[in-house]
């Protein structure tokens, strides 16, 4: 069995889904409240902290006028790299 390093692994092994990441991240970036939210059957995450240990997604997300596409891909960027709880 392979291991599973980050979400990334599961999205290659097709256990998350685009729609899934999409769905994700457009969830956080309507309501960025912290604590865990249900991405996909069995996998959870907390994506504000995802966001938070993501360099990019918080100078993204902090940005004025980001374009709403770049700050959707920045969550599913962050979200990707987590670690799978």
């Amino acid at each position: 069995m392979a291991t599973i390093a980050n979400l990334g692994d599961l999205y290659k092994a097709k256990r998350l889904t685009d729609d899934d990441l999409t769905a994700a991240a457009t969830g956080y970036l309507a309501d960025p409240t912290p604590g865990p939210r249900k991405i996909a059957d069995g996998i959870s995450l907390d994506i504000a902290a995802a966001v938070l240990a993501s360099p990019y997604a918080t100078e993204i997300l902090a940005r004025e006028g980001a374009p709403e596409a770049q700050r959707r891909m920045a969550v599913r960027t962050a979200i990707l790299l987590a670690l799978p709880v």
